[in-house]
């Protein structure tokens, strides 16, 4: 794919382009998508237009966002397959592994705790549960087979069990999007105690991991091992 230059004029190519896309090519365009709710992992196939258009979001406004980015800056992702097997597994894997059960407590206590609160987010600890079982298997799966074939086969092509994976991203991102809507986009009530704080910031977290985590995978990994129109 052609890499992302700023625009010379005040005619941008971003609006035209896919989020995954910009997210990979286009430093600091992840923090922008982040700010305006933007699904650039398991979104990343659409435009920003049509994702803008959907998010009733100013596009242009977007746009110069992005064009105020450096195209040149240094880029805290590698792209070779090793490295960034690597990094998957240490920056997110691992990560998912050590935070979601600290949550899944903390939701519990909030529920129970504050059952009677009329935006208490009830069922975000079994929504939690479920999303922690179902992310295990899935990194179980990509670490056990999918990763090894990667290592042992640089440049292959390994575009079904990639589409298992990008498939079982899709059903995660769903999930996500469930817990936004159980904590209002994690919007806490003017007497939220110093537990409910907690939780909505350790979810804050995992959700700008899980989306960079999706998005390295979707957008920076897999089409090395894709099949090329």
């Amino acid at each position: 794919m052609p890499t992302v230059d700023t625009p010379a004029s005040s005619s941008s190519p971003f609006a035209t382009l896919p989020l995954g896309q910009l997210a990979r090519d286009l430093p600091g365009s992840t923090a922008v998508f982040r700010r305006h709710r933007l699904d650039f992992c398991c979104g990343g196939n659409i435009t920003l237009e049509a994702a803008a258009h959907e998010r009733q979001l100013d596009v242009a406004a977007i746009e110069r966002e992005l064009s105020a980015l450096n195209p040149q800056a240094p880029r805290d992702t590698p792209t070779e397959p090793d490295a960034l097997i690597d990094l998957i597994v240490s920056r997110f894997h691992d990560v998912h592994r050590r935070e979601l059960p600290e949550l899944i407590t903390l939701a519990t206590k909030v529920e129970r705790v504050h059952k009677d609160h009329a935006d208490v987010p009830a069922g975000l600890a079994a929504l939690l549960q479920t999303m922690l079982d179902e992310l295990q298997g899935h990194m179980q799966k990509e670490e056990q087979i999918l990763f090894p074939m990667m290592r042992r086969n640089p440049g292959g092509v390994l575009t079904p069990p990639i589409d298992r994976m990008r498939a079982e991203h899709d059903e995660h991102g769903r999930m996500l999007q469930r817990v936004q809507d159980l904590t209002h986009e994690l919007t806490l009530p003017a007497d939220a105690c110093n537990t409910w704080r907690a939780l909505y910031a350790g979810v804050g977290k995992f959700t700008t991991d899980f989306m960079q985590h999706v998005h390295t995978e979707n957008n920076i990994l897999f089409p090395q091992f894709e099949e090329r129109a």
